[in-house]
């Protein structure tokens, strides 16, 4: 029987009573529900913010307006500017974030279809990770929540550098 990705995670987060809050867009929450799936989530998950529309990412999470207009919401500079502040607005150790394009329609020949990029912030660093999923909108946003969910579960393992 394989563990789950949210499952993990609790183990992870409970064993250092770290806590983690969510950033996201075009996941639309699915990455906080997963999280929240799992009983007793609330130990480590205060919170997250589905900011969608550039006006959300300014006003909630302290995106600046210079950064969406010189890179875009999908970007690397983006989507850390989200998770530092889901980190700071939950007061939380790990901030992890995520911006795409789900599809069918919003693509641009940089920017294709299924570009997705995440932003993962603690007191340790800072990382991006960016894929190119070839999805239907569903299949993007799941695609996209697995890989936010890998990506703590990656820093708690202590791979990244």
């Amino acid at each position: 029987m394989t563990i789950m990705l949210e499952e993990l995670l609790r183990e992870y987060m409970r064993s250092r009573g770290w806590t983690l809050a969510t950033a996201e867009s075009c996941t639309g929450g699915l990455v906080s529900d997963r999280i929240t799936n799992v009983s007793g989530s609330s130990e480590y998950f205060p919170g997250g913010v589905v900011a969608y529309a550039y006006e959300a990412k300014v006003n909630l999470l302290g995106v600046s307006w210079d950064t969406l207009n010189e890179h875009g919401a999908v970007s690397a500079e983006t989507v850390l500017e989200m998770a530092r502040g889901a980190r700071k607005l939950f007061n939380a150790d790990i901030g992890i974030s995520v911006s795409g394009i789900a599809g069918p329609t919003g693509g641009l020949p940089e920017k294709p279809v299924g570009t997705t990029w995440f932003g993962l912030v603690s007191g340790a660093g800072e990382w991006t990770r960016h894929f190119c999923w070839d999805g239907d909108r569903i299949q993007n946003k799941h695609y996209s929540s697995e890989a936010a969910l890998q990506f703590v579960v990656d820093y708690l393992e202590g791979k990244l550098s």
